[in-house]
């Protein structure tokens, strides 16, 4: 399969190398015509650190899988399969679906990495409406596996499956959102946690490292390797109704507290900046970022070999 990448900062980067470490052959393609070459330089680099993991085998294979392309056409021939990855912005999002439906195939899906954007904001409009979607990722997508798949009203069917099924030939893990929302599924679960976090930081109830501490080795714990309806049903002796029915009120007594939807306060933005600052300065935060990801390249070694085990 002919696979086109639109946009090639970081997002596009991992796209690039979860398409190509899938067997395909990947074009890279980038308003800016310098920002394709140093694409590619560092996504070497991205390859040789997950060599280095044990999570792939054949990195020359899959670089010479991946190369540029100096205009959006020569992006699209042949193409059977399109990730945009360009800013967060609804006309951006409209002026480059309009190009890419008119020089697309008609057999070629069209899809958005936006983190919040439903398709419908931006593809009403278009002839070839019916082959556009969302296939939201988690940064990097080599490393975190999840994609959200989320259809336009119009959006065909077909379309949503044959994107299920090009995610799951490349290792990813889909899921299907059945009708549009802002932020999908994943940005409102962290965006449901971080509200929570910044109110108890802002009244406070713990500081912004015990916060961190409670999910890193709490929740955070559980949930690299069951989502919260597995960790219910394992966490009262018969299942998920019988800790429903235990906890139901007690998570309803604490739910009448959570019902502020104000902005986070410049003041609680700030505490927050200078507690982490203390913690970790700002001339750090990209090592902190290469460690974060050694991390999550070992995390997904283990889980990868556990899954093995399991079966």
């Amino acid at each position: 399969m002919n696979i086109a990448i639109v946009g090639s900062g970081l997002i596009g980067q991992a796209w690039a190398i979860v398409f190509a470490r899938g067997g395909h052959s990947v074009k890279l393609w980038d308003g800016n015509p310098e920002a394709v070459p140093t694409a590619i330089k560092l996504i070497g680099t991205q390859v040789a650190d997950l060599k280095a993991a044990g999570l792939i085998d054949d990195p020359t294979g899959l670089l010479a899988r991946i190369s540029g392309a100096n205009t959006l056409e020569d992006v699209l021939n042949n193409a059977d399969y399109v990730q945009e990855n360009l800013p967060e912005r609804v006309e951006m999002k409209k002026e480059i679906f309009a190009r890419m439906d008119a020089i697309a195939a008609p057999h070629c899906v069209l899809a958005s990495s936006t983190s919040s954007i439903p398709a419908s904001a931006f593809t009403e409009d278009l002839p070839g409406r019916s082959r556009c979607l969302i296939a939201h990722p988690v940064n990097p997508p080599y490393l975190v596996p999840v994609v959200e798949i989320c259809g336009a009203p119009w959006t065909d069917a077909k379309v949503v499956q044959k994107t299920w099924d090009v995610m799951e030939s490349v290792g990813q893990k889909p899921v299907k959102i059945h009708k549009e929302l802002e932020g999908f599924i994943l940005n409102r679960l962290q965006g449901a946690l971080l509200r929570e976090a910044f109110r108890l930081v802002e009244q406070g109830y713990v500081d912004a490292d015990g916060l961190d501490v409670t999910v890193r080795e709490g929740l955070g714990l559980r949930w690299s390797f069951m989502g919260p309806f597995e960790t219910i049903d394992l966490n009262a002796p018969d299942g998920l109704a019988d800790y429903a029915h235990r906890f139901n009120n007690m998570y309803q007594s604490i739910a009448t507290e959570q019902t502020d939807t104000a902005h986070w306060s410049e003041d609680v933005i700030q505490k927050l900046e200078g507690a982490r600052r203390s913690i970790l300065p700002k001339d750090q935060l990209l090592a902190r970022r290469l460690w974060r990801d050694r991390r999550l390249m070992g995390l997904a070694a283990h889980k990868k070999a556990a899954e093995k085990n399991d079966h």
